[in-house]
């Protein structure tokens, strides 16, 4: 059985110093701060004139302070499920921006806006959390919706092969770099709640699905090993 949602809330309500390094990103992620600042210039290079931007699992905040040293001035929807995590992303993003700062703690997949609400969405390290197929769709397609025509969405986050081979040979690297950061016992305890808590989906699935649900020319930004940066935009 993988975690419910309040097992994955309490944790993340303990974690909150972890995601609040806007220099390093979440450590454990490969590639973060690459991966925040590819998002962030292309966001703003795709979406110039954005208005409101929706921070989906916003943990601390990071992604939209990136954004906001490109877009500044812009209105922000910060969605997660800790409190503590939301506290801290709303003191922060408040400080950068003078728009409009909004937080919701809620779950993605019970959570509603009206239809062309946001410019810009992000999901940073938080789609793997999903669970079925039903799901996966659902959140792709109101994704698609809350977007108005021209904005953009941008994701980056742990990703499965569907090979059994190569998802050996990415784990194994992935393993070595968790040791190599902090030793092993750090990459036995990462290894240990992503089979706990996480179901990532494989790149390629999560391409399709972005042109099954109407997005225009799906764009992979970056991968290294697990993880992959990509996003799209709405005709």
């Amino acid at each position: 059985m993988k975690s419910s949602v309040d097992e994955i809330r309490r944790r993340f309500d303990a974690d909150v110093e972890r995601f609040s390094n806007l220099e390093t990103g979440q450590s454990a992620t490969v590639d973060a701060p690459l991966a925040m600042a590819l998002v962030a210039e292309t966001a703003a290079a795709v979406t110039p004139h954005a208005r409101h931007v929706l921070d989906i699992g916003c943990g601390a905040g990071n992604y939209t302070l990136k954004l906001l040293e490109r877009l500044p001035g812009l209105d922000a929807t910060l969605l997660d499920l800790s409190r503590p995590m939301l506290d801290r992303a709303a003191e922060r993003v408040g400080a950068a921006t003078t728009g409009r700062v909004t937080t919701l703690q809620t779950d993605v997949r019970e959570t509603d806006f009206p239809d062309g609400t946001f410019d810009v969405v992000l999901a940073a390290a938080v789609l793997h959390h999903l669970r079925t197929d039903a799901e996966w769709e659902r959140v792709f397609a109101s994704i698609f919706r809350w977007l108005r025509p021209g904005g953009s969405v941008w994701v980056f986050d742990l990703v499965s092969s569907p090979l059994p081979a190569v998802q050996s040979v990415m784990w194994r690297h992935y393993g070595e770099y968790l040791a190599g950061f902090k030793g092993d016992a750090y990459r036995d305890a990462v290894f240990a709640y992503i089979e706990q808590e996480d179901t990532p989906a494989p790149l390629g699935y999560q391409l399709d699905l972005l042109t099954r649900t109407g997005f225009r020319t799906p764009e992979v930004l970056h991968k290294h090993l697990c993880f992959a940066a990509f996003g799209a935009v709405k005709p």
